[in-house]
């Protein structure tokens, strides 16, 4: 049993990285900061800058804003400022009506906004926003995590008044053997909790069945033409719940899901599979729990060393979560969950991220599908060796291997990804 002190710590940690999110987490995060700007200024701004490292930029090109039926940075920016509150965190937008809509629409036509990247080296997530109005200006600042306030400064105040520490050091150094007794060790009660990421993302799927959303991908997987290839089976159920989830949160519905580690994406894909199968398994209220843990906090654990944005796909890193979640669910225990991983890193390791999209769902798909197969693998007692490819012997040495391509030797990729984007239009 892990002491009480340690499992203080893991909690805080997953209460700091396991949140509600309305959208995608970056375009909020740049409407968090200008709310919070804006809140400083104490009055509508005339104009607003927005300073942004290559990383938010690249993920917040091309996602669609909820409740407003548009893509992009520019109406995100102006309904943070015109009706954000910054004590909603991500869910910063919430508050939305029709009339503002149409009065953050007008903001954005008056060429108000003025959107770049930050020069010099900054975090890979980095959020600088400075409003002005009346000769008076603000500026605020979010870094290294998608709330996290380094500098909250206005011209008229002393800048130490503005701190803003919200962002609460819970961090704990974490491994693959600390998170699996952790999981199924520690007491129900005090875990219970992450049940409410299966209201929240389970809830996603259901709202993407009363529209239209991003590519209908998970309506499509449930549809007959798609049952004829893929059956009425587990499987097909789990890669449709959790691509549906996607196309709603993508494609701008107005709902919120609980986010893992700074990205809706990854709370989804390290909930839903998890959910699906334990239903369909007839798994105990227990088992689920501890399976959603395990699944949680092995993303949580991966993100530490790779970083909250980065060249690889988020999905790599929640699905290698939610492979180790339906292993335990299979019934395996720490050696079997211990090669889901390795099975995981010696497929998906390289998928790219480039940016949040629609199109993220037919990224949650192959990972999903790739989360099944390595669990299935795992529990016949199949893993790919440490002579093979960059799977090590040790379970934490490969999840290193891993965050180490995706943090350090895909940076040149993202540039080149960056480059593609922005060149298009």
């Amino acid at each position: 049993m892990i002491d009480k002190e340690t499992r203080k710590r893991i909690i805080a940690l997953i209460h700091q990285e396991v949140v509600p999110a309305i959208g995608c987490t970056e375009p909020m995060s740049v409407a968090l900061c200008t709310a919070k700007a804006t809140e400083q200024l104490g009055c509508r701004p005339e104009h607003i800058e927005a300073k942004l490292s290559a990383n938010i930029l690249k993920n917040a090109m091309g996602v669609g804003i909820p409740g407003t039926g548009m893509i992009g940075l520019p109406i995100a920016i102006a309904l943070g400022a015109l009706i954000g509150k910054s004590a909603y965190q991500l869910e910063v937008l919430k508050d939305l009506t029709p009339e503002a809509l149409e009065e953050g629409k007008r903001y954005v036509a008056e060429n108000r906004i003025d959107i770049g990247l930050k020069s010099g080296n900054c975090d890979k997530l980095y959020v600088e926003i400075t409003v002005t109005a009346g000769g008076k200006s603000s500026t605020a600042i979010i870094a290294g995590g998608h709330t996290t306030f380094l500098e909250s400064a206005s011209q008229d105040h002393d800048a130490a008044n503005n701190q803003d520490h919200s962002h609460q050091d819970s961090e704990v150094t974490l491994n693959m053997r600390l998170v699996y007794d952790f999981a199924t060790t520690a007491p129900l009660n005090e875990i219970r909790f992450i049940e409410e990421t299966r209201t929240y993302n389970m809830n996603a799927a259901r709202e993407a069945l009363k529209g239209n959303y991003g590519h209908n991908l998970g309506k499509t997987i449930d549809r007959p033409m798609a049952k004829g290839i893929f059956g009425n089976s587990i499987f097909s159920h789990i890669i449709s719940r959790t691509a549906s989830a996607c196309d709603a949160r993508m494609g701008g519905a107005m709902i919120p899901v609980m986010s893992n580690s700074g990205s809706g994406n990854q709370g989804i894909c390290a909930t839903n599979p998890v959910c699906v199968y334990a239903k369909e398994n007839e798994n105990t209220e227990e088992e689920l729990i501890r399976a959603l843990m395990l699944s949680h906090l092995t993303a949580i654990y991966i993100k530490q060393s790779l970083g909250k944005l980065s060249a690889l796909c988020g999905c790599v890193v929640a699905s290698i979560g939610s492979s180790v979640g339906i292993t335990y669910l299979m019934g395996g225990d720490y050696e079997r969950v211990c090669f889901a991983v390795k099975n995981m890193i010696a497929n998906l390791t390289g998928m790219i991220c480039d940016g949040a999209k629609p199109a993220c769902s037919l990224k949650i798909t192959s990972s999903v599908s790739t989360a099944v197969l390595s669990a299935l693998l795992s529990i016949e007692g199949k893993c790919v060796s440490s002579e093979e490819g960059i799977v090590d012997d040790s379970v934490d040495q490969s999840i290193h291997n891993l965050t180490a391509i995706g943090a350090d030797g895909m940076g040149i990729t993202d540039e080149m990804v960056l480059s593609i984007m922005t060149q298009k239009k």
